[in-house]
Order: C-alpha cells, then sequence, then structure tokens
C-alpha cells in the first residue's frame, strides 16, 4: 500500500493542513535554507511518506515533497494540537528525488 503511514496521522488533519510555527522550528529550517513557505507547500503538494519512528514519545513522520517551484525536500514533522510542526526540511539528495518520483507516478 503506498503511504501506509498516512493511516497513522490521517484522523489529525481531517479537517486540512493547519501548521504549527514558532522561533525554533522557522529558524531550525532557516539553517537548511528552508522556509515556512516552502516547507508548507511540500506538505501540501502530496509528499511521499517514507516512515515515522517514536523519539522521546513523540511520533516523527518522514516525507519527501516537492514546493510550487519544483524544489525537492525531504521534511520530518510530527502532530502537536492537531497541527503539523516542521521539525527538520532540507535540499533533498539524489536519492530522495528517485524515492519521491517513482511512488508519485
Amino acid at each position: 500500500m503506498d503511504n501506509a503511514y498516512t493511516l497513522r496521522y490521517a484522523p489529525a488533519l481531517a479537517k486540512g493542513l493547519e501548521f504549527d510555527w514558532d522561533d525554533e522550528n522557522t529558524k531550525h529550517l532557516a539553517a537548511d535554507k528552508v522556509t515556512p513557505t516552502e516547507f508548507e507547500q511540500a506538505m501540501n503538494n502530496d509528499p511521499v511518506d517514507l516512515d515515522f519512528e517514536l523519539m522521546d514519545g513523540e511520533e516523527r513522520f518522514r516525507s519527501v515533497g516537492i514546493t510550487n517551484g519544483g524544489r525537492f525536500l525531504p521534511v520530518v514533522w510530527t502532530i502537536r494540537r492537531g497541527k503539523i510542526r516542521a521539525v527538520t526540511a532540507f535540499p533533498a539528495s539524489v536519492s530522495n528525488k528517485k524515492v519521491f518520483l517513482e511512488r508519485s507516478l
């Protein structure tokens, strides 16, 4: 099944995507030259869900998405209080791009 991990977070996002931003996560993205807008675009443009893991009692999801400008971004995120919270995002490697293209066709 494609996007099997989607089942784990779909109920929390059933009403649409809302994002949780603050200085901490926006600065973390900026360190990797990713803007909050790019992160949101990657999440809204049918990202490919790769996996998830439990860290300190919180589920962290890993996906690869594409921005409106065509930039591939691996994104790590969690759900807090019903909103998507960016953990990190960074420019995609060749292998990340390949996974996205193979799984989204």
